[in-house]
């Protein structure tokens, strides 16, 4: 749900997958999108002096990847992204995806408000809110590609109604919000919820797709290298959380990443037109 930076470092970085002005102005050449500083793992090595095996070493989120890769390989590889990477895709689906997204990501700026807000009551890591409040910046820019996108493809989003899957989404992102939601849970729900989106965008845009040329600046903005790198900064921060979780906690973090791949799965058999 975010995207990235401009001026070849950092400036902003928008939510669920772009990194607006930079891909705009890269379409040539969209993964050539810097990340400049941001990279957590890497500011992280230059502060504590480790070296970088040490830094990139796997953790709980990799296991639990490992552990529920059936389930995560259905929410990054779903019929709907397939058709997307195959050339297939019906553009009525596209275009219900469009509109639907606005309205999830107008509902996720509040939540990624509280994220900022817990990370500044309970990290013990200033890069935490730097990387998060990069995320915020961005907002706003990525709207603004929704509106311009629907227009492009005759979308009336003052007409989009939410649907069902939508609307259970937009409850688990309020419940998330809750004071009694620990930091640790919903950074890592945050990370689950950029890292799908970043996953099966990169997908389309790999060597051998046939995704439609009209379509490849949606799959740029959210599979782009420098997206990629974001979601890596994120996942470290949930990893460094996690490390320190009590069981309790981290069985709630769980169950929040597997509430994000199951949710991700409805909202894209919602854009191929499937309902409960």
């Amino acid at each position: 749900m975010i995207a990235k930076c401009t001026d070849r470092r950092i400036k902003a970085c928008s939510t669920r997958g772009l990194w607006m002005k930079q891909t705009e102005q890269s379409i040539s050449d969209p993964l050539r999108l810097d990340f400049g500083e941001l990279s957590y793992s890497s500011r992280r090595r230059k502060m504590e002096g480790k070296p970088k095996e040490e830094g990139e070493k796997s953790g709980i989120i990799d296991t639990w990847l490992r552990k529920h890769r059936l389930v995560y390989t259905g929410a990054t590889r779903h019929p709907f992204v397939l058709s997307i990477r195959d050339g297939t895709v019906d553009l009525s689906a596209y275009k219900r995806w469009l509109g639907q997204d606005y309205v999830f990501v107008r509902a996720f700026v509040p939540f990624l408000a509280s994220v900022l807000m817990k990370a500044w009551k309970e990290s013990d890591d200033s890069l935490d809110m730097d990387i998060i409040l990069s995320g915020m910046a961005s907002l706003n820019d990525e709207i603004a590609w929704f509106k311009s996108e629907a227009s492009k493809w005759d979308v009336q989003l003052s007409d989009i109604v939410p649907q069902k899957a939508n609307e259970d989404y937009c409850r688990f992102l309020e419940s998330l919000m809750s004071p009694d939601t620990e930091y640790t849970t919903a950074i890592t729900a945050f990370w689950a919820i950029e890292a799908v989106y970043q996953a099966s965008f990169a997908l389309c845009l790999e060597d051998g797709s046939k995704t439609p040329e009209e379509l490849r600046e949606t799959c740029q903005r959210w599979g782009n290298d420098g997206f990629h790198q974001y979601c890596n900064s994120l996942q470290n921060i949930a990893d460094q959380r996690l490390a320190k979780a009590s069981d309790d906690v981290l069985t709630k973090a769980e169950v929040a990443v597997l509430r994000v791949l199951e949710l991700e799965v409805e909202f894209w058999n919602m854009s191929r037109g499937q309902t409960l």
